[in-house]
């Protein structure tokens, strides 16, 4: 299976729904020159949104993506539960990460299904299967990060009974961009 990364924007830090929003892939050339073309996906929705590309660590489910000549925007939201236990633990952390923007992006895990190589040596995936999201500590591109974080008082909304909360902008460095990257210590299915 193949990765690419990506930037990861939060739109809402709602402690209860716990919901992210952000760009699965976009057709930009990664570090290898290999393209990921958006529209080439071929998904189900709901996908696993896992821990770190750890097929035995999910944390919630995505919950819409669509096909862009742009990218592929996502919503996914991380599940919330309130029983003790290892999965609580794993639940929160991965949560708390992303709000702490200790964990700034994600990445796909896909299987290629049409390719064809570029004279640059890259590989052009032109149709490919996508097989998970994952919330991931090291993209590729060093300078992602989060640009907006929508941060809201639980505890003071449901006091009043009214929705509320504040806006707080993080400006992403000058030259920060959203680049897909795929991680060449996974044996490719294909050969040059």
């Amino acid at each position: 299976m193949e990765r690419a990364y990506s930037l990861l924007t939060i739109r809402s830090a709602d402690d209860d729904a716990r919901v992210i929003e952000g760009m699965a892939s976009t057709p930009t050339p990664d570090r290898y020159d290999d393209i990921v073309e958006p529209l080439g996906a071929k998904f189900a929705i709901p996908m696993p949104l896992l821990w770190q590309h750890r097929h035995d660590s999910p944390v919630g489910t995505v919950e819409f993506a669509e096909l862009t000549e742009e990218g592929i925007p996502f919503r996914a939201q991380l599940a919330n539960i309130d029983e003790p236990g290892s999965l609580k633990d794993r639940l929160d952390e991965a949560w708390q990460s992303v709000k702490a923007r200790l964990v700034r992006a994600v990445s796909i895990g896909f299987r290629p299904l049409e390719y064809s190589w570029m004279d640059n040596g890259g590989i052009r995936y032109l149709a490919w299967e996508w097989l998970e999201l994952s919330l991931v500590t090291i993209p590729a591109n060093s300078d992602a990060t989060i640009n907006t974080i929508r941060s809201f008082d639980t505890s003071a909304r449901a006091a009043l009974g009214i929705g509320g909360g504040h806006v707080v902008r993080l400006d992403p460095p000058a030259r920060a961009r959203a680049t897909p990257f795929v991680i060449r210590d996974i044996k490719r299915e294909v050969s040059r």
